[in-house]
């Protein structure tokens, strides 16, 4: 045998022993995407895909060969993304509102795979996961410029969902009409009550008269209806092009950094403690002398930051309260676990809601 043939069996061995292998990989990556759907995870984690990449790397002897591996590594991980999004496509994700609306605008970008539901408000929403009608659902907690979504909040104290992600998706208001509309046509504006406040500089500059619709999507839904030039929307791009509509004007909010936090709530946890570094807490205290302070200083004490505290009214008790805080760091550790020990002498109700990694833009 010569060497040119010698070589071409070893390659031919080495092909099939890449075919069984690459089986093998599969079957993991079905696992993986099976995770994920159940548990509301995007597909693609980029950090992630960055550590894997170099430590997979590195394990090379051959320099020379690591730029090759690279791009072999690579190609793997797309094909199982794709495979991924394959096995995920007819995943249901829930969203308050209607076809256009932000809220299916941050579902779509985060599961662009998935298959998106409308309900026409967060209870529904959030029942069709506990139903098993949808498998997650992506709703708003917290928006920079008008505060929390406080009855969301309240579904993450009373529900059983757990929180597996949070987003932040920048909000850009558009005033969008009928095709060919102009801005000196422009009489009236129609949209949700934030969004008409995100604009009132905009808007009074304007002149405009102003109309509060239920959503969004709703306010660009009605000016297609009408089909008239004078009366405009206030959205985003993605709407007006789900109406036919087009953009008169772009980026008319005041505040340039409006931004909207969405969370991802399905029925398990995540438990991947490798990459959850923030938890969300939420706690009743005993009614006694300093039990709040108590309550925060035994977080405090176990090296825990907390980014967000705030109060929450319990609904159906007069005058008594929650408190949610947000965390940096993994409760499941040594020193969590401690925490949370500590904290169940000093709470009547004591709950994790979710645990995720760091959140990220849209």
């Amino acid at each position: 045998m010569t060497d040119l043939e010698n070589a071409r069996k070893i390659i031919d061995d080495v092909d099939l022993e890449i075919a069984n292998l690459f089986e093998k990989r599969m079957s993991a990556v079905k696992t993986v995407a099976e995770y994920k759907g159940k548990h509301g995870l995007q597909i693609f984690d980029e950090e992630r895909e960055k550590l894997i990449l170099q430590k997979n790397v590195e394990r090379l002897n051959n320099d020379e060969l690591k730029p090759y591996y690279d791009i072999l590594l690579r190609s793997f991980m797309d094909v199982s993304k794709k495979y991924q999004e394959n096995l995920l496509s007819g995943m249901k994700v829930a969203f308050c509102g209607i076809e256009g609306a932000f809220a299916e605008i941050a579902a779509k970008r985060i599961f662009p795979h998935g298959r998106t539901v409308s309900f026409s408000d967060f209870d529904s929403a959030y029942n069709s996961v506990l139903d098993g009608d949808c498998d997650c659902c992506v709703l708003p907690i917290e928006n920079s410029y008008a505060g929390e979504v406080g009855q969301v909040i309240d579904l993450m104290f009373s529900g059983d969902l757990t929180v597996n992600g949070i987003y932040d998706m920048p909000v850009k208001q558009n005033l969008i009409g009928i095709k060919d509309a102009k801005l000196s046509e422009i009489k009236k504006v129609i949209s949700h009550p934030q969004a008409l406040s995100q604009c009132n500089v905009y808007i009074k500059e304007h002149g405009f008269e102003s109309e509060q619709a239920s959503n969004t999507a709703v306010a660009a839904r009605e000016v297609a209806a009408l089909g008239d030039k004078s009366v405009a929307a206030i959205a985003s791009k993605e709407t007006a092009e789900v109406y036919g509509l087009e953009v008169v004007d772009h980026d008319i909010n005041e505040s340039a950094v409006n931004t909207t936090r969405f969370a991802v709530f399905s029925k398990s946890k995540a438990n991947n403690s490798s990459s959850n570094d923030k938890f969300i807490l939420l706690f009743t205290v005993n009614n006694v002398v300093g039990a709040l302070a108590k309550a925060v200083n035994i977080i405090c004490a176990h090296g825990f930051n907390m980014r967000i505290l705030r109060s929450r009214p319990v609904k159906n008790v007069p005058w008594q309260y929650y408190f949610y805080v947000e965390a940096d760091g993994d409760q499941n550790s040594t020193e969590g676990k401690r925490m949370i020990n500590e904290l169940s002498v000093c709470c009547e109700k004591l709950k994790i809601a979710g645990n995720f990694a760091q959140e990220k833009t849209i």
